[in-house]
């Protein structure tokens, strides 16, 4: 069992790696201007918070993890070209995480059709929380963002 939870966090490791690196190859593209940067599965902030997205941020903001993106801090003084700066890596991190969860997905449907169930199920569970999530708090991020846009004149 620990070998199953070992694997996933592997797996989700290395689509971290190829999320990074297909928005790399989208990124100038229509579609990704057009439609990906401006996702929003769940709009609700009291379903995020029910869903527990504010636990994943905690963790990102006071753990190793936040290492990992330090583009995605804010500072004390931020201008109007700073927030669309930090709304465009939000968006890079967020693609990136639902690309690397659609590439984690395609394990757990293989593992789910050897019949290997426990090993499909943990894979989702650490997918759902290293890929979905993450993404799920960049979008909730980017709504706080647009608002504060908002603010500033045009």
């Amino acid at each position: 069992m620990a070998n199953y939870f070992i694997f996933s966090i592997s797996i989700a490791f290395i689509s971290w790696i190829v999320g990074l690196i297909a928005t790399a190859l989208i990124r100038n593209t229509r579609f990704y201007k057009e439609r990906l940067s401006n996702l929003n599965f769940i709009k609700s902030e009291a379903v995020n918070k029910a869903l527990g997205v504010g636990v994943i941020k905690w963790i990102t903001q006071n753990t190793f993890f936040k290492i990992f993106n330090p583009k995605l801090a804010i500072k004390k003084k931020f201008t109007k070209e700073d927030f669309i700066t930090l709304r465009d890596e939000m968006t890079v991190a967020e693609v990136g995480h639902l690309i690397g969860f659609c590439f984690v997905t395609v394990f757990a449907i293989v593992y789910l059709f050897k019949g290997k169930y426990t090993l499909a199920l943990i894979i989702i569970i650490v997918n759902i929380i290293m890929n979905l999530y993450p993404s799920l708090l960049q979008q909730m991020n980017k709504r706080r963002i647009d608002r504060v846009l908002k603010r500033f004149p045009a």
